[in-house]
């Protein structure tokens, strides 16, 4: 395998709204438009507990994991192999919040390892790609250090009111970029619109279930509350830390996440005009706006276009992204680079 390939949208059902900015990026239009709130790209993940879906299918018919497993080295380059071995290392979404989500938190790689059977926790993070409503707002973290007891309270009685309001509360617009480790407590509100990287699985520890999901079995997947608050983070924030704001930040090439996500996964945002040259890596495309070219070495010839998503084995070798087009391109951790 060695041309990009041109993605369809990948939209698992949810328990939550949204939808209708993904639609509209990608000039989707019809009845169901505004729901479906994520669009998994190139997708080797399934959604927690699921055979199939999450999974990104190629035009080929074949779904994009089993690409990946039959010819690991193509896809993701010798030295990701020898590091993650046939895993991505990486998921991408595009996220539509059309109703504000529950509060919630991921494990660590070694929570992950010893009650899910995972070598990934969830680290993840958010590219803010667009906003609605009058006050777009995400909640990263506890603003000050909190009593795991106090939180196992909220927890058992359903507090709401008390559990968001410990977060952190912090406006966001188109730029600006949150990297929210695992064990984090967060949330994203509602109209809110993400290009969001993570560690490919779908480990949702939600401590605000009522509401949003049907029993708190699903909150703690299995594992009962009192083990899964082990794998909360309940010391205090400064969310500023965690962020980077990029609107304003010219050039061809922008890095978008701050220095500490780099062991997880990297993003950038590109503004070819008129071209600019990409090493061989595995990488997904999110095209923003505008129109161009992504070229390669060995012979691909792709044109873009707003809201075309695009997958890049590491064999199709050096790169031209061409025109006046806006795109991110998110790829995994360099090899060696895991903290």
């Amino acid at each position: 395998m060695t041309a990009p390939i041109k993605l369809p949208a990948n939209q698992p059902p949810q328990f939550y709204r949204g939808g209708a900015a993904i639609a509209a990026l990608r000039g989707a239009s019809g009845p169901d438009t505004a729901y479906g709130p994520e669009d998994w790209v190139a997708s080797t993940t399934t959604r927690y507990g699921q055979a199939e879906s999450g999974l990104t299918l190629l035009p080929d018919g074949r779904w994009l994991r089993d690409a990946v497993h039959a010819d690991p080295a193509a896809w993701l380059g010798e030295a990701h192999v020898a590091e993650f071995a046939d895993s991505t290392a990486l998921l991408v979404k595009l996220l539509d919040a059309g109703q504000r989500l529950p509060v919630h938190f991921h494990p660590s790689d070694g929570f992950a390892r010893r009650h899910f059977d995972s070598h990934f926790g969830k680290t993840e993070a958010w590219i803010v790609v667009g906003t609605s409503g009058d006050d777009p707002r995400v909640y990263p973290g506890f603003r000050e250090s909190t009593d795991p007891a106090t939180v196992g309270a909220w927890v058992r009685d359903q507090d709401t009111d008390a559990m968001l309001g410990a977060l952190n509360s912090v406006s966001v617009s188109p730029g600006d970029a949150v990297f929210i480790p695992a064990g984090l407590p967060h949330a994203i509100g509602e109209g809110v619109f993400v290009v969001e990287l993570q560690q490919p699985t779908d480990f949702s520890l939600t401590i605000e279930w009522r509401n949003f999901l049907d029993s708190p079995e699903k909150g703690h997947l299995g594992i009962g509350f009192d083990t899964a608050l082990k794998a909360l983070d309940t010391t205090g924030h400064d969310p500023e830390t965690l962020i980077r704001r990029t609107a304003q930040e010219p050039g061809q090439r922008v890095e978008l996440l701050v220095p500490g996500a780099a062991g997880f996964f990297r993003a950038d945002r590109l503004r070819p005009d008129p071209a600019l040259a990409l090493d061989p890596s595995f990488t997904v495309l999110v095209v923003l706006d505008g129109q161009g070219r992504l070229r390669t070495e060995h012979g691909g010839d792709l044109p873009l276009g707003r809201g075309d998503t695009v997958v890049v084995p590491y064999a199709a070798g050096q790169s031209e992204l061409s025109g006046g087009l806006t795109a991110i391109r998110c790829r995994p951790p360099a090899p060696g680079g895991r903290p």
